[in-house]
């Protein structure tokens, strides 16, 4: 069923994510955000689904914090992640982010470990049930009442300061320390004790490895649970100076008894996503080659050899950035998910031959988990006008349409959805999706949404981007995949590896050309709004066309040189533009739209958020700046407490009225209408 659709139902439409599936292939579990009740954030709860699709969904958990991470132990056992109290702590306790477990046969969840700093989360063997959990450390902590002891000092001295040696120091929002990473081995038995009556040993985790080299890691546990398979990146282990080159993982093996540690592979590539097989003697790994100045990155899949690190390439043809999801359960082949032509497909790979089936015809898929008897695979599935639905699908058989599963999102809103196809200078075809408004009967005004990345393709349904909200409100949306767009083969990437502002520029004007001949569109009438990479773009569009009546440019890059040294990972821009501090300035200064600011003449409107520090809030208020010294009709949205998304559902209502106001303004001609709140 499809719903009438506007900004308050978007805004309190529940929000599925994560899915779990218990080993008996019975009972799947999906998040579901939902606004709390002061509508200050958005609060998740754990969800049963019918894998048959006869029962309606039913609620799991519920509390004020909310839950996340849920994962099935062997005996069906669910654990998640919660900040929850804990019901038998004393009333002073605050409570931590903690690992609790659900039995199977349902009852009270109880508490299995609440390290001070908090869970982050957790890996379980397939077999044994024994667990690695994610919880940080302070440096000069080994225990986590050492750790606690630590905090309570710095707490009582009323110290925040913090001392790094390594880099990166923060990311997205937040800065690194005090604490560090630290992966923990908990025995199955710890979690069983904890589902009983006498609770959680306190005793029972054992510290298998710490450090930033296990900053953003991935692993999994053998299925016997006696080795953990990990991501080691290189840059927390030598002090040199620091170069792209600390961006790459290696694979390290790590016997959890003993922790011993060895590398597996170290080939200057960068190893992500581990999966081990059910016999555990293999891995299927996503390869990175991370790039330079001069070659795009890519990435491809790889077979390890458990024992002696042995690397054999898997379906080295396809030309697309395949991410491992699991092993059938004969260990004959993988599915993996991938971008593919305004599409994010799950493919099943046969380990033998390579051989690619394309399981699925069309949609968004993620968080594809696979039923341990191999016949069906649950996915959640989305398209740029269909919010995520839960899912089922065979495993053999190519190009199927899926089974929708009840949800507990309830009805779909009614968004018209079409392909559209451009040509670029170069003869390059450029995909498009075009959204436009239900039963509007005259031509539409476009506005282009450019998408962030750049390496990022629009296939699925966004909660921060919503083409549906500006569909309401009477306006068509373009959502273009120009040069360095995800999906289309390496060779579409190097388009615009390193020449941010020539294809993938061109590539865009092609796609509005395209949709501005539809006969749906009102050609005449178009805006363009762009958020991160897509701000750039918006802003570098600013400065070299005046065709758009407005522009909206949300977290955007505008001086290139002053990014690099700002945000969070600068390191990462120079594997494209190089060493801006030696030989390649020009690079950064040739592709920043800054120098073009006297070119504007459009009218922007500039959002960005104060704890933005991918970019930083720098970048907008030097934008707003030199666009106030230049005379540009603008208006500055600022969020004291938001960082690269707007993710508050307050501010996010703000967010929208504030765009839909300034695009009615510029683009209908109507006055602004200012948000009352602002």
């Amino acid at each position: 069923m499809t719903i009438p659709f506007d900004l308050d139902t978007f805004l309190r439409q529940p929000r599925l994510s994560g899915l779990a599936l218990s080993p008996d292939g019975r009972r799947l579990v999906v998040g579901v955000a939902t606004e709390a009740p002061d509508q200050r954030r958005y609060r998740t709860s754990l969800w049963l689904i019918d894998p048959d699709g006869r029962q309606p969904p039913r609620q799991l958990t519920r509390s004020a914090p909310g839950e996340s991470g849920a994962a099935f132990a062997p005996d069906g056992t669910l654990l998640f992640l919660s900040a929850r109290p804990d019901p038998d702590a004393t009333a002073d306790d605050e409570p931590p982010a903690a690992l609790w477990a659900l039995p199977a046969g349902g009852g009270e969840a109880r508490l299995v470990l609440a390290p001070p700093g908090g869970v982050r989360g957790l890996e379980i063997a397939r077999d044994t049930g024994d667990l690695v959990v994610h919880a940080s450390l302070h440096p000069r902590a080994d225990t986590f009442d050492a750790d606690r002891e630590q905090a309570t000092a710095r707490t009582d001295a009323g110290v925040t300061a913090q001392l790094f040696d390594d880099y990166p120091i923060r990311h997205w929002d937040a800065y690194l320390g005090p604490r560090e990473p630290a992966r923990w081995y908990l025995p199955a038995a710890a979690v069983a004790d904890a589902t009983g009556e006498d609770g959680p040993d306190p005793a029972a985790p054992r510290l298998l490895a710490r450090g930033s080299t296990l900053h953003n890691a991935e692993g999994q546990l053998t299925p016997d649970g006696r080795t953990y398979v990990t991501t080691w990146r290189r840059a927390g282990e030598s002090p040199s100076r620091r170069s792209p080159a600390d961006l790459v993982t290696d694979l390290v093996a790590i016997d959890v008894h003993t922790g011993e540690r060895r590398t597996l592979v170290a080939d200057g590539r960068s190893w992500s996503a581990p999966r081990i097989s059910h016999d555990g003697t293999r891995l299927v790994c996503q390869t990175t080659d991370l790039g330079a100045p001069d070659r795009a990155a890519d990435s491809g899949l790889a077979l390890v050899d458990l024992a002696d690190g042995s690397v054999t390439p898997l379906a080295d043809e396809l030309d697309l950035w395949p991410t491992p999801v699991q092993w059938l359960p004969d260990d004959r082949a993988v599915l993996v998910e991938t971008d593919d032509h305004g599409h994010r497909r799950v493919l099943r790979i046969e380990v033998a031959d390579g051989t690619v089936t394309r399981l699925t015809a069309a949609g968004a898929h993620t968080d594809a988990v696979l039923a341990d008897d191999g016949r069906h695979w649950y996915a959640l599935r989305s398209d740029p006008g269909t919010a995520p639905q839960v899912v089922r699908h065979a495993t053999d058989g190519a190009d199927q349409t899926p089974t929708v599963l009840p949800s507990p999102a309830g009805d779909q809103p009614a968004v018209r959805l079409e392909r559209l196809p451009a040509t670029a200078d170069d003869g390059t075809e450029v995909g498009s999706w075009l959204v436009l408004p239900e039963d509007r009967d005259e031509p539409a005004p476009l506005v282009v949404f450019i998408h962030g990345g750049p390496l990022g393709s629009w296939n699925s349904w966004s909660w921060r981007w919503c083409p549906a909200v500006l569909a309401a409100a009477g306006y068509a949306v373009l959502l273009p995949d120009p040069a360095l767009s995800t999906g289309y083969g390496r060779d579409f990437v190097q388009r615009g590896w390193g020449r941010w502002s020539e294809a993938p520029y061109t590539d865009l004007l092609a796609a509005v050309d395209a949709a501005e001949a539809h006969t749906a569109v009102d050609g005449s009438r178009t805006a363009a709004m762009g958020g991160s990479f897509g701000g750039y773009m918006a802003n570098w569009v600013a400065g070299h066309t005046d065709r758009f009546s407005a522009i909206v440019t949300h977290a955007s890059l505008w001086n290139l040189e002053g990014f690099h040294g700002t945000t969070d990972m600068g390191l990462f821009w120079e594997r494209e533009f190089g060493d801006p501090y030696a030989t390649d300035r020009a690079r950064y200064r040739e592709h920043s739209p800054q120098r073009h600011v006297g070119n504007i003449r459009t009218p922007m409107l500039v959002i960005h958020g104060e704890l933005d520090y991918r970019v930083p809030i720098s970048e907008g208020l030097t934008l707003w700046t030199d666009l106030a010294r230049h005379g540009v009709d603008a208006r500055f949205l600022h969020f004291p407490d938001e960082n690269h998304w707007i993710l508050k559902p307050q501010n996010a209502r703000l967010w929208y009225q504030t765009v839909l106001a300034f695009l009615d303004e510029h683009v209908h001609g109507t006055d602004f209408a200012r948000p009352d709140l602002l």
